[in-house]
């Protein structure tokens, strides 16, 4: 069992770091009005990669040994490339409100991948709560989004929430034993060969770009990609990958909270309720009894 402190302290930090990248969207959807999407999803990484480094360089933690290599590597591949790759492909047949189902089977996913990878035992109570809540915020998706047949980009962002989920999940076990912000920056730095490699193909962008569309674009790369994960992390291994990750409910209506104003669109009473009733499962989820079984 986590202690109760160190869990409510975990818990917190997820909700920094899921209040970092609820403003992913809004941000990007800025960022994109004067950017090429693939030169914003490439370069952003490449950024923050170059960030994390500097930051290995000067604090000079200790580097991963023996299977936390392996840990940072599988968050990398979930995180850095997976989920980028899988929804970029899944937007390009399935619409943007769609999209946002991604954002509310994900709690779930990342709860299952802590009981699979990290050996985390929930409650059945846990269970109702995390099903409710993620049924709650699909519920609410699909009741805002237009009607239409199933399609391949749908097969698409299922993978790009399998791909997050696993990611989440190795990052949270690799940080028990290293620090949460190091285990951020390691994956971005084991991943820049690759990332250099892509970068040939979209220039980055230039001071030229409007001030609002490459402040949005910095967000993405500091923030969304690399600060947010360094709370994001902490988070769950303070709490516990299953418990801390349905926090991740409240995404979506926190990121629909800053479209409001951001972008002067109004919150509708179906909203409202729907974000209530998610807040009070994740409330009773993030207080259910949660058993680890060492690994």
């Amino acid at each position: 069992m986590k202690d109760s402190k160190s869990a409510t302290f975990g818990l917190f930090l997820t909700f920094l770091g899921v209040l970092a990248f609820s403003l992913t969207l809004p941000m990007t959807r800025l960022a994109i009005t004067a950017l090429d999407p693939s030169q914003v999803a490439i370069w952003r990484a490449i950024i923050a990669a170059l960030l994390a480094g500097s930051i290995l360089l000067v604090l000079k933690p200790p580097r991963p040994q023996g299977k936390q290599w392996a840990f940072v590597a599988a968050c990398a591949a979930g995180t850095v490339f997976g989920f980028p790759l899988f929804t970029t492909l899944g937007m390009q047949s399935v619409t943007a409100s769609h999209g946002a189902v991604v954002i509310g089977l994900l709690p779930l996913a990342t709860a299952v991948c802590g009981v699979i990878i990290a050996g985390e035992r929930p409650s059945a109570l846990f269970w109702l709560s995390a099903v409710t809540g993620t049924g709650l915020t699909v519920m609410f998706v699909l009741r805002q989004a237009d009607g239409g047949r199933i399609e391949i980009g749908h097969a698409w962002l299922f993978l790009a929430v399998v791909a997050a989920a696993v990611g989440y999940a190795y990052g949270g076990l690799a940080s028990r034993t290293l620090k949460g912000w190091s285990v951020a920056c390691w994956a971005l730095v084991i991943s820049l060969p690759i990332l250099a490699l892509l970068g040939y193909l979209f220039t980055p962008p230039s001071v030229q770009t409007p001030p609002a569309a490459l402040a949005a674009f910095l967000y993405l790369a500091v923030f969304s990609q690399l600060i947010g994960f360094f709370a994001f992390y902490k988070g769950l291994a303070l709490a516990g990958i299953a418990r801390a990750s349905q926090v991740q409910l409240l995404q979506l209506f926190m990121t629909i909270g800053f479209a409001a104003t951001l972008f002067g669109e109004v919150w509708d009473s179906e909203t409202v309720l729907f974000g209530f009733l998610v807040v009070t499962a994740v409330a009773i989820g993030t207080r259910a009894r949660i058993t680890l079984v060492a690994k």
